[in-house]
């Protein structure tokens, strides 16, 4: 069954008054490997006075890059898109011969291709005792991911947390709670420090409303949906005051990078957008960038809609 569902998302910025921007980076395109097809997409910027370029990063995400060569009372960003949300099965991948069962050894070549993605952040303890209790005896690798990602998901408790920046590990260990962000990186640096590569992914979750089986009747269409899954947008300047969610990526070879929800427990499906997959969450945000002192508003909108709706299977028609 196939879904056509479309998105928007608004941020705005209203500030006290005219002010001087630097160069605003918008990271709100889904990422390349996103595998949830995206029919359309369009971003708009306002004050219409502004200069956009798209660029890639180092990761291969898209971003844009705004310059505005006036001062602005406001900034308004608006994403449009259109996906579809066919059903993607998140085991259909092939894993090498040499890594279907874990602990095992990278290939040299390919060490050196994910170091940015293989070095933890130093360890407090209770990171540490995490780690120790993990067993290393041989095992299934995609067994023992499925197994570490639902340990997460039924130890440290989903909250919402609106307070800007991520926690520790540590932090999160301690108060057994924590935002999907928190638990995002926690689940990174737990990867890492068994010797799998790893990556913070942080893009949109769309959640579409359990339907009833009745043939042609989308019955859940209201109900519909949509986190928004971001992270701090400018440190120190704006706070994000969005709903927050995101999750890890963790390397497999020849399955790739392997999308972890540790808010969920389950492996990431057609309802994850990712929009930006890094090394670090600092470089995740989804808009950075630089604007003069000053007292501001932020108001955030996000809503969602089906369009089109594959019938429903039903009893064939009576002659």
């Amino acid at each position: 069954m196939s879904v056509l569902v479309e998105l928007h998302h608004s941020t705005h910025y209203a500030y006290d008054r005219p002010v001087s921007l630097g160069p605003q980076i918008v990271r709100l395109r889904p990422a390349p490997h996103c595998r949830t097809p995206i029919v359309n997409y369009a971003l708009t910027v306002r004050p219409e006075r502004h200069l956009l370029h798209w660029q890639q990063d180092p990761h291969s995400n898209w971003l844009a890059r705004c310059l505005f060569p006036e001062k602005v009372g406001k900034l308004a960003i608006d994403v449009d898109l259109i996906a579809d949300m066919a059903a993607i099965n998140p085991f259909d991948f092939f894993v090498e011969p040499y890594a279907e069962n874990w602990p095992f050894a990278f290939a040299a070549d390919l060490q050196q291709d994910l170091v940015a993605y293989a070095k933890p952040e130093p360890a407090g303890p209770r990171l540490r005792e995490f780690v120790a209790a993990i067993v290393r005896e041989p095992r299934n690798t995609v067994g023992f991911l499925v197994e570490l990602n639902q340990r997460l998901q039924r130890q440290v408790r989903y909250i919402r947390r609106l307070e800007p920046g991520v926690q520790t590990p540590d932090e999160t260990l301690a108060a057994g709670a924590g935002s999907c962000r928190d638990s995002a990186w926690l689940s990174v640096q737990i990867l890492r420090n068994i010797g799998l590569p790893a990556r913070f992914v942080s893009g949109y979750l769309i959640q579409l409303a359990t339907e009833e089986k009745t043939p042609d009747v989308p019955a859940g269409v209201a109900q519909d949906v949509v986190q928004d899954i971001v992270q701090d947008v400018v440190q120190g300047i704006v706070e994000d005051m969005a709903e927050l969610h995101a999750w890890a990526e963790a390397y497999i070879p020849g399955a790739g990078w392997i999308g972890l929800d540790a808010t969920s427990g389950l492996l990431c499906g057609e309802g994850h957008l990712p929009l930006a997959a890094t090394p670090h969450f600092r470089s995740a945000a989804p808009v950075t960038g630089l604007v003069e002192p000053c007292a501001v508003e932020f108001s955030h909108r996000m809503n969602v809609k089906r369009i089109a709706h594959a019938p429903l299977a039903g009893w064939p028609a009576c002659p």
